[in-house]
């Protein structure tokens, strides 16, 4: 970025130029404390590799790389390096503070020891030292004045980390935060996890939908925050709810043509008669991190309701059964999820799929499924499935599974093994909305066995009137 600005800048015949203080520090008086919430420990039957192992495998990457040490300044690559989690951050379980791994010699981790729970700190003990926050600057010139060969991802990290380094006489050596690949792939423990967390996360959506259905049915007044709340406290009742995971976008009609919308209580609108309605929503479990969206229809649905949602469905379906050879990116698959919108002339303007954290950023890197993507997709990765249409104004359609890439497999009579798409999210597809002409019998078959795993995974977690709800919403088509 701050070479983009300074061309730009150059180009105007201009200078940019840094600052030592932060402008809007200046005048923002009344700034709250930063937060000093507790450090507390993510355990291993969670993180499914313990950070002894996962800094040892740091540190023979910067082996091979000719490097002394790495600066981590994403919270998420320090949380997972660490093995540990917080709450500074609304829905994201992590701690603001930075890690420097050196390739001999302890680990530093810069947060105030006293935010450190009694078992954050034992697990921590032997292991890292922990400097408080402050420290963190006189940690980077004395790589420098060292002369030592610090990876740095500059993508990510801020210029006065890199300036820091370079003026004290550091070699940095651009690349990728080492923790961001191999925190990807999750371990076995993650997968079981996330598993585990969809099957709960499923039970709470086929609650609120159910809910909602009866709602709607008997007339009552619904509006967008209602909505959402009520979803939130299904996913409480399971008593092991962190957080959720991002603000929920509740959006009905053309407010759900709006892909990142926010319901304020300005905005807050009653979901009217014969009107699409669209929930993306998640929550944060110690044994996962959840995403999905579901759009349903208040009512009775248009031609075109469902002639998109038709498109829709068939470009998440056709992704989730995909097979592809190892080397694959997600920018290679991303138009199968566009296929059948493309045959319209239709498209949506965001990326069809990203990846998601194990009890950390539902937003995750390096793999996503989009247009230019060149991450190539390993097993153990967890991304979202979704594809959307929106028509401003009127409605906007998004289903959402979140897949797990799983490792390559024969198939009979072929020449190479295949990877394949697992997928995680267990909740009902709005079969009103689908039009069957449009579905050929491979898309059918899918989602008639996605809805009878369904069934079976959540009935009987759910009570009578709920299951008899479910029973209906995942008839075979």
């Amino acid at each position: 970025q701050v070479e983009k600005f300074g061309a730009a800048c150059k180009r105007a015949g201009a200078e940019l130029k840094a600052l030592e203080v932060n402008l809007i520090d200046r005048i923002w008086a009344d700034q709250p404390d930063r937060p000093q919430n507790e450090v507390v420990v993510q355990p291993l039957q969670f993180a499914g590799r313990s950070s002894e192992v996962k800094l040892a495998a740091i540190c023979e990457d910067l082996a091979d790389k000719g490097a002394d040490a790495a600066v981590l300044t994403l919270p998420d690559s320090v949380a997972w390096a660490f093995n540990i989690r917080g709450s500074d951050i609304a829905h994201t379980p992590v701690t603001l503070c930075f890690a420097i791994i050196h390739r001999e010699g302890p680990a530093e981790l810069f947060v105030a020891p006293e935010r450190l729970s009694e078992d954050s700190a034992a697990a921590l003990k032997g292991l890292v030292v922990t400097k408080p926050a402050a420290a963190f600057g006189v940690a980077l010139e004395e790589l420098g004045s060292s002369g030592c060969s610090v990876i740095l991802d500059q993508n990510t990290a801020p210029e006065k980390v890199r300036a820091l380094l370079i003026d004290s006489g550091a070699k940095v050596l651009a690349g990728r935060d080492p923790c961001v690949l191999p925190k990807a792939r999750k371990t076995t423990g993650e997968l079981n996890g996330a598993r585990a967390a969809h099957l709960r996360d499923g039970v709470a959506m086929v609650k609120f939908l159910a809910w909602f259905d009866a709602a709607i049915a008997n007339g009552e007044a619904v509006d967008e925050i209602t909505a959402a709340r009520m979803l939130e406290g299904f996913r409480s009742e399971s008593g092991v709810l962190k957080d959720i995971s991002f603000d929920s976008i509740s959006a009905a009609a053309g407010h759900a043509a709006i892909p990142h919308y926010r319901v304020t209580t300005a905005s807050n609108r009653q979901i009217g008669s014969d009107e699409i309605y669209l929930i993306d929503s998640g929550g944060q479990y110690q044994d996962g991190t959840t995403d999905i969206t579901r759009t349903v229809i208040a009512g009775q649905p248009s031609a075109e309701m469902r002639d998109r949602f038709t498109r829709v469905l068939k470009g998440m379906i056709n992704l989730s059964r995909a097979r592809f050879p190892s080397g694959t990116t997600g920018g290679n698959l991303d138009v199968l999820a566009r296929q059948a919108l493309w045959d319209a002339g239709l498209d949506f303007d965001h990326g069809t799929g990203h990846g998601v954290g194990s009890y950390l950023s539902v937003h995750e890197g390096p793999a996503r499924f989009s247009k230019t993507d060149a991450t190539r997709l390993e097993p153990g990765m967890i991304l979202s499935n979704e594809p959307g249409f929106y028509k401003p104004g009127a409605f906007g359609i998004r289903i959402e599974n979140l897949v797990i890439v799983r490792e390559a497999e024969s198939i009979e009579g072929g020449e190479r093994a295949m990877m394949w798409l697992e997928t995680l999210t267990l909740c009902p597809i709005d079969r009103r909305l689908i039009d069957l002409h449009m579905m050929d019998q491979d898309e059918r078959d899918w989602l008639n066995a996605y809805h009878a795993q369904v069934l079976d995974a959540l009935s009987p977690r759910l009570d009578d009137r709920e299951a008899a709800w479910l029973t209906q919403a995942t008839l075979a088509l």
